[in-house]
């Protein structure tokens, strides 16, 4: 089992997918990639943001948060959103956690969004979010400082 698994639920940026992939390559983390796609994984600029790395990513297609629940029954699951008062940093997580990450343009789905596990990056007052490439590196490297690499 991987030291972290990201998961990114329906993402559209292709740029941003790559550049996760990479940061997965370059930390151990797992890739997990749930539901419709807003690009194709051969697309050029997805290929491009993660340069020579693809080999080296545990990469995962999923259709949906379900298929990934049913596959690691007692995992646990973090969701990342700006629609939370919990800190990212309060939290003591453990090997093999899932992190997981909306679509950069609508965020996660209010299912999500309500768990006990929602959890934030704080941000100045009234900014709508952070990039998605930006937040996975900030909580992949939380997560690094707490368990290692």
């Amino acid at each position: 089992m991987a030291m972290l698994n990201i998961v990114l639920y329906e993402p559209e940026i292709p740029q941003n997918t790559g550049n996760i992939a990479r940061l997965c390559a370059c930390t151990g983390a797992s890739l997990y990639l749930v539901g419709k796609l807003g690009f194709s994984l051969s697309d050029k600029y997805t290929k491009r943001a993660g340069l020579d790395y693809w080999d080296s990513v545990d990469i995962h297609k999923l259709n949906s948060m379900d298929e990934l629940y049913e596959m690691f029954p007692n995992g646990t699951f973090y969701y990342l959103t700006t629609k939370s008062k919990r800190i990212y940093t309060d939290y003591k997580f453990k090997e093999g956690d899932f992190i997981v990450f909306g679509p950069e343009t609508r965020g996660l789905p209010k299912e999500y969004v309500t768990q006990e596990s929602a959890i934030t990056i704080p941000m100045k007052e009234g900014q709508r979010s952070l990039n998605l490439a930006n937040s996975v590196a900030i909580v992949t490297y939380e997560v690094i400082r707490q368990i290692g690499l």
